[in-house]
């Protein structure tokens, strides 16, 4: 039930105002890539770079990205028995996001259990539901040394170019550090969130005191560390965080244990839910991790619990949910709405309305908790989101709201319209200058630009095929992974496939299980290439641009889940996710790899 003090049509209408507020004529322009403002982003802040000899050998499998993409199928391949892999990343050692996201009071969003892959292999208990990042960061490491990940990688690393070799059947991999080698297989995995931005405000150059984005903190002037010693250096300071996403939620309660005075500059109010972290009791943990196949067991239920309102939701009224988070009440909330309309009266308008209505009742919630936790009702307005819970990522954090009870954070609330400019004192923000000494980028990272664009290497395969020529009127693969002219190639992302999953690392999983298999198919069989047929790719293009809805509506609040409110285009109905959802596509790929002949697939 929504509360009796708002009109569900009264609702609406602030949606639809506090949205066209938001909207802007450059969409996605209006930001820019972090490496092309502030000055020595990039640098690795945590170890230096160690001197080596170029590398100018062959291995079977080369994968670039050293996150969980490549360590899930790196540990796969390994387990196949194929120990010449080799993984690639321009970070100092394994970990992805997690290598360079060391700001204070960084976690995962999703429960430990499901995140953090391979769990059972390596015999690892997570200390908390949702474990922080040095937890995380370390859990990687885990995997590269369970898995001697180690002895092939080469790390800050920088891919320049990806070619194919046709008379030789293979990849030649170039990079800045020298290197020139050849691999037979090439994944590429570098996360959905990789390449950071900012606003492309002016004279964010200008500043003349401290900057720095949240995914290169620098503790050197803040004081403490990632693993949660005081930030002791800010007691005087005046720091600005811009930016109120998943990251803030996490950054500011840190910061406002220790800054002079704290201010979060806001855009648009992120929503803000319980999430009722705590230790992880091994007695528990020891129960519920006896079965083999425990953890396989927990990600898809909870993929099952997150998308129970698909299909026949009353099938689904008694499942079970193991993981008990935000994500998945979410999914339960929404299904036992669907669940409630009678049996043959289920209709695209019916169902519309009770995924609203269940919409409705939870944002509802979630601005009441606003109001019961934040003292001033002028702060607690502002921090209220009004907009549908699924129009931007939602956000859990249990101390992220309390911290606007203390004297020392301050709201500066934009309405709308974000930062003017930058100058050497501070930021202007409704033609008021606000003096600071540190502005704290919180501002994300690329999303729906350009697949090509962010990989930040050339991929060129057969007959000099390059992937922008290929995807020219839009992304083409079949499952997600395999593309035509690009033979022996795995993309291990989520568009095309298991999309909207929310839980990204179940994808890591699934992909590396089709990876493993395909190439130890091919090693067994003495197969030099293998590759997707023009009619299979063609078919999967054309189910999904028929079937598919690409995702973020226009009507939301602007942000990167619509492309900042952009209207849909006809190259965004190639950037959907398999229509079914993710736990037919996982069904589906379990099935296709069952039947060991790899439909769709070309072998020589």
């Amino acid at each position: 039930m929504t509360n009796a003090t708002h009109d569900v049509s009264d609702i609406y209408l602030k949606y639809a105002a506090e949205r066209d507020k938001r909207l802007r004529h450059d969409g996605l322009g209006q930001y820019a890539r972090v490496t092309k403002v502030l000055t020595g982003y990039g640098v690795d802040p945590h170890q230096p770079v160690q001197a080596r000899e170029p590398v100018t050998d062959h291995v079977t499998f080369a994968f670039i990205g050293g996150g969980f993409a490549g360590l899930t199928v790196g540990a796969r391949l390994h387990e196949a028995g194929i120990d010449d892999v080799r993984l690639i990343d321009k970070a100092g050692d394994f970990g992805g996001v997690w290598y360079w996201n060391r700001y204070p009071g960084a976690m995962c969003d999703t429960s430990s259990l499901i995140y953090l892959p391979l769990l059972e292999e390596t015999s690892y208990m997570p200390t908390e539901k949702y474990a922080h990042g040095p937890e995380i960061f370390e859990h990687a490491r885990r995997i590269g040394r369970h898995y001697y990940l180690y002895d092939n990688a080469l790390f800050h690393t920088e891919v320049l170019s990806v070619d194919w070799e046709q008379d030789a059947s293979r990849w030649r991999i170039t990079t800045n550090r020298g290197d020139s080698f050849t691999a037979q297989f090439v994944g590429v995995g570098l996360g959905p969130l990789h390449v950071a931005k900012v606003p492309d405000v002016p004279g964010i150059d200008s500043f003349a005191g401290v900057s720095f984005h949240t995914t290169q903190w620098d503790y050197g002037y803040t004081g403490g560390d990632a693993d949660g010693a005081p930030m002791d250096k800010l007691a005087d300071k005046r720091v600005g965080v811009i930016g109120t996403g998943a990251t803030a939620l996490q950054a500011v309660p840190e910061l406002a244990k220790t800054c002079g005075d704290l201010f979060v500059v806001q855009r648009t109010p992120t929503s803000v839910d319980i999430r009722n972290n705590a230790p992880i009791d091994p007695e528990w943990f020891e129960q519920i991790s006896a079965e083999p196949g425990w953890q396989q067991a927990w990600l898809d239920n909870f993929t099952a619990n997150w998308e129970a309102y698909l299909g026949n939701a009353a099938d689904h009224a008694e499942l079970e949910d193991l993981v008990g988070d935000g994500w998945t009440d979410l999914g339960r909330r929404l299904r036992d709405a669907v669940a409630e309309i009678p049996a043959g009266e289920l209709t695209e308008e019916r169902f519309i309305q009770a995924m609203a209505g269940a919409d409705l009742s939870k944002m509802e919630e979630i601005r009441a908790r606003v109001d019961d936790v934040v003292a001033d009702p002028r702060i607690a307005e502002g921090l209220k989101a009004w907009y549908s819970q699924l129009c931007k990522r939602p956000g859990f954090h249990d101390d992220y709201l309390r911290v606007f009870n203390q004297d020392n954070v301050h709201l500066v609330d934009t309405d709308g319209k974000g930062i003017e400019r930058i100058t050497e004192r501070g930021v202007v923000i409704n033609g008021e200058e606000l003096e600071l000494d540190c502005i704290i980028w919180a501002t994300g990272f690329e999303y729906a630009t350009d697949y090509a664009s962010r990989t930040g290497f050339s991929l060129a395969g057969r007959d000099e095929a390059t992937l922008a020529k290929h995807w020219a009127d839009g992304m083409r693969t079949m499952h997600g992974m395999h593309m035509r002219g690009f033979p022996n190639l795995f993309l291990v992302q989520m568009l095309q496939a298991a999309f909207l999953g929310s839980n990204v690392p179940s994808n890591y999983a699934d992909n590396a299980r089709t990876i493993a298999q395909i190439v130890g198919h091919a090693r067994g069989a003495d197969i030099a290439t293998m590759e997707v047929t023009a009619e299979a790719e063609q078919a999967w293009v054309d189910m999904l641009y028929e079937r598919g809805r690409p995702f973020g509506s226009p009507e939301c609040t602007p942000g990167y889940y619509n492309n900042e409110g952009s209207a849909v285009t006809d190259r965004d109905r190639y950037n959907v996710g398999y229509p079914d959802g993710a736990g037919a596509f996982f069904a589906l790929m379990k099935q296709w790899r069952a039947c060991g002949d790899f439909e769709g697939l070309t072998f020589s």
